[in-house]
């Protein structure tokens, strides 16, 4: 038998040989080529002229072919809605990121089970909430006139503050949010990483006189440190993003100048206007930049020896 038929017949002992593990992966293998992957032929939309009647092929080509991107980028709001999007973003990131870590610590030293259970059952809760119940929860906290916040602030001598409708409160009250409900599920990723720390060296440790805190600086935060660089890094991936259904839903009129980004302006001005090429450039530039950002931060990554792939 030659080279490459027997290659070709260890393959496929290989694949008989974990067939059940290859059927188990087969549903999101589909799922990610039907509604990943071959949607990007879209993209092409963004150098047509594209025509919901003519289609994707039929359209024309447009002219020139960055047409789009040019009328996105001499847009009058362009550096407003880039610099919304990053500044939203970076604020999520940065406050985002120690919270759960410092939760998870902190329950991973609980040694009452019951009181650790029932933390972990509250803080996680809030993540399957829907933004539309979120904000009806900020309504009642943060409202002007009615809000429990204000309303405690008036009857203590104070004025009431705007937060729902202030350019100075609404990325603070986002951000917040963004916090409240990712807290517990983030809190979730770190503790079960901490879980794949080597028991012995705490033994050690404690053989040693280390206290707590020396544990907890030496050992549990060395030993999650890859999965914190490998949640930053996809995180990073998303900084043109900053949530688009949260902010959908919480923004008004009055914080426009601090609220707006790509993605709602994208939907007022492309998808409700039915430009959808200008949309599509807007998309493809924003998937662009998060491409670059994830290759740079996972390039830097690995100059610390903690890269993805």
């Amino acid at each position: 038998m030659s080279a490459l038929s027997l290659r070709l017949l260890h393959h496929v002992k290989q694949l008989m040989r974990f067939k059940a593990l290859y059927l188990m992966m087969l549903p999101g293998v589909v799922y990610y080529i039907v509604y990943r992957y071959i949607p990007m032929y879209g993209v092409v939309i963004a150098f047509k002229d594209f025509d919901i009647l003519e289609g994707i092929l039929s359209s024309p080509w447009a002219d020139p072919w960055y047409k789009h991107f040019k009328q996105f980028y001499e847009s009058p709001y362009f550096a407003e809605l880039l610099g919304n999007t990053v500044l939203i973003s970076i604020y999520k990131l940065v406050f985002g990121i120690v919270p759960p870590i410092l939760l998870a610590l902190l329950l991973n030293e609980c040694r009452t089970y019951w009181f650790k259970t029932l933390i972990q059952t509250l803080s996680y809760m809030p993540h399957f909430l829907s933004w539309i119940i979120i904000y009806g929860i900020s309504l009642v906290l943060f409202s002007e006139s009615s809000g429990l916040i204000n309303y405690w602030i008036v009857n203590n001598g104070g004025s009431a503050i705007p937060f729902m409708t202030s350019t100075e409160w609404f990325r603070s009250l986002l951000v917040g949010s963004e916090i409240w409900q990712n807290l517990g599920w983030g809190a979730i990723i770190y503790l079960a990483a901490m879980t794949g720390i080597d028991p012995t060296l705490y033994e050690a440790a404690r053989v040693d006189g280390a206290s707590r805190i020396r544990m907890i600086w030496h050992i549990t935060l060395p030993g999650i440190r890859h999965v914190i660089i490998m949640l930053l890094i996809l995180k990073l991936g998303h900084v043109m993003d900053a949530g688009f259904e949260q902010i959908y839903i919480f923004y008004n009129i009055h914080v426009y100048p601090v609220a707006d980004i790509l993605d709602t302006w994208v939907f007022r001005t492309g998808l409700e206007q039915l430009n959808f090429s200008l949309a599509s450039a807007v998309g493809l530039f924003k998937s662009a930049i998060g491409l670059v950002l994830v290759l740079g931060s996972n390039w830097l990554a690995k100059k610390w020896g903690q890269g993805i792939w």
